[in-house]
This record gives C-alpha cells, structure tokens and sequence, in this order.
C-alpha cells in the first residue's frame, strides 16, 4: 500500500480518485448519508463539506456513522480478497501431486472460472497453468538431485509423461535433465568481464540466453562466483561477438532505463520466479517495498522469501532488485553493494 500525505487534501483527492492503494490507510464518513466507507468505493461522490475522515472503524461508529453496504470497509479490500484467493490456489498447486484442473481452483476462491484465470494472472503475474508448470519443474530440479534415475524424478514430480517433459525440459532446466542431473556437465557458458562506473561487471550467457550479470570490484571474484553457480559447466571466454553483448549489458547499467534487448536465461524456483517478473513489473524510476512486493504476487505475508529472491537475483540490473526498498522508503542490503543500489536509483531519478 502507498503511503499517503497525513492531510486531508491529500485524503479527499484519494475519494475523489476512488484510490485503492489508499484502501485500509483511512476511512472516510458522509454526514448526509450516515454512512462511512473506503477510499475507493463506487458510491457517487458526495460534497466535500459533508465528508470527514476516520483512523478506523472503530472511531467512525463511535462518531455514529455505520458501515456502507456497498465496500464494506470493515470486511477484507478487494485487492485483499483477490490476493487471498490468490494465495489459496497457489498452495493448493504446490500440495497436490497432479495440478488442479481450472474449475477446481475456482470453485475453492468462490469465482467463476475465466474470472478467476484473470484475477489470479493480475495477482501472480502467471496464468495457472504456468504456475503449475513452474511449480512441477521445481520438483524435478530437487528430484533430479537425488533420484535414482532422470525418469523416476519426472514421474515425482506429476508429469504423466516422460515425453512431455522432455519437449521442454531446454527451456525450464536450461540444460536436457541428464546434464542439470549431473551438476551442469557439458553445458557451455560463454563469459567476460568489462569495466563500468560501478566497477568490474561479469556477464555470461547460455545458448539460451543471458545467465548471470554479476557486480563488483574484483574481477576475480565475480569469476568464482560464475564457477560456483556452474561449477560443473564448460566455462568459455567470450569472442569479439561477445563483447557487443557485454557492451549492452554495460549501456544497461550506465542507463536502467533503456533495457536490455537481449534473451535471458532465468533459473530459479517457482517463487523466485513470481518476484523477479514482478520485479521487472517496476518501472525506471519507481520504488517499491518487499511488502509491496509480496502482496502484488498474492503472498503478503512472504516478505522475508520476497528478500531472499531479491538476493538470490544473478542478473543485476536486467532483473531490477534494486528498485526494492524498506517499508520507509530507506535503502537496505544489495547483493553488489548499498553504494551501487543508491547510485542505479539516483540515475533513474535524475532521469
């Protein structure tokens, strides 16, 4: 939720606007109606001299007002309720050994089915669908590791065919599963490192894309970094066709905004993956808090994993985490250093 201004211009401008980011910050009454509501509710306006503003709803009844029927500002805020449902089906995809059919999720939120497909898309940034997926594929990364064979892990993890899998195994694992079976083995990563404002920057890439943008001030050191995150990778210099790519991920830090016009090969869980595409959600210049982040994927209490995958982030400044702020707007950690986040904002801001 954004912080709003403590005055009351700033609240009416928030009823006026019908704001559900003001949603839970305050409540407002109408002395002609008697009644108070939220912030966004979809009652026509009334005029400002008939409107006051209350901390909570215990202080609006106490002035005498009751609860509108048409908001309902004592019950849970739409975004709320849509982030709960949200949530649900998220965790019934996670403890169900095959994913529940469409109309199952639905019917445990209480929605129709297409309308439930587009409020849980908006909340999780995936479709279902893609989620399940996502959440199947975790499994067979962790089954993959300690399966006796590749095809007793995928059976594990609720694929009902070996082939199914394996037409899109690239592109999940990054690798085909008897390689990610074997550490990474065989698998080639292109590298080199450049010099930007920000230091040394470290920038490998898959055949399937971009797999790692890694900041610092040795050179060294982002190199073992690189070698423990595939360490049983085939490890290659980059070539002169490298270096264009290297010199785009270094117009990238120089610039945020421009973006990176280049694929990239994104491996992590199925959560990592929710908060970094939320991630890449903010825009050049916004800021958001963990919280924030956490309550737009439908997992509002999952601030502390939301922090982990920030830090877990390998593609500096493509997968945006320092856009990610405390809850008072104040810089916290980052994994390439406080000083490098404050001055990746600083330019955005500046532009």
């Amino acid at each position: 939720m954004q912080t709003l201004s403590v005055t009351d211009e700033a609240r009416w401008a928030a009823v006026v606007a019908k704001d559900r980011a003001a949603d839970g910050a305050f409540l407002y009454s109408v002395r002609t109606t008697g009644v108070f509501c939220r912030p966004s509710c979809a009652a026509r306006p009334a005029l400002r001299e008939n409107v006051a503003f209350h901390a909570t709803a215990e202080e609006a009844r106490a002035a005498g007002f009751r609860p509108c029927k048409r908001c309902r500002p004592e019950e849970p805020s739409l975004d709320e309720r849509r982030a709960a449902a949200a949530a649900l089906a998220c965790r019934m995809i996670e403890e169900a050994e095959t994913p529940p059919e469409l109309e199952t999720l639905a019917r445990a939120a209480g929605m129709s089915p297409h309308h439930f497909h587009r409020v849980f898309k908006e909340v999780v940034g995936v479709t279902p669908r893609a989620y399940a997926a996502a959440r199947r594929t975790e499994r067979v990364r962790a089954g993959l590791k300690r399966a006796e064979t590749v095809t007793e892990a995928i059976y594990e993890a609720g694929f009902n065919s070996g082939g199914r899998f394996y037409e899109t195994a690239g592109e999940v694992l990054g690798m085909t599963p008897g390689a990610y079976r074997a550490g990474g083995r065989d698998a080639v990563i292109r590298f080199a490192v450049g010099e930007c404002s920000l230091g040394a920057v470290l920038v490998a890439a898959s055949d399937r894309g971009v797999c790692a943008i890694l900041l610092g001030d040795d050179p060294e050191a982002l190199v073992r970094d690189l070698q423990d995150r595939f360490d049983r990778a085939e490890l290659v210099g980059g070539d002169e066709a490298f270096e264009a790519v290297v010199a785009q991920v270094v117009g990238l830090v120089e610039d945020p905004r421009r973006g990176l016009d280049l694929p990239l090969d994104v491996r992590g869980t199925a959560f990592q993956h929710r908060v970094w595409q939320a991630l890449r959600e903010i825009p050049p210049g916004g800021r958001e808090s963990y919280a924030d982040v956490a309550r737009r994927i439908g997992a509002p209490k999952a601030v502390r994993a939301v922090a982990g995958a920030c830090a877990a982030n390998a593609l500096a400044v493509a997968i945006p985490c320092h856009r990610v702020v405390r809850q008072d707007g104040e810089l916290s950690g980052y994994r390439w250093g406080v000083e490098r986040k404050q001055t990746l904002l600083d330019r955005e801001a500046a532009a």
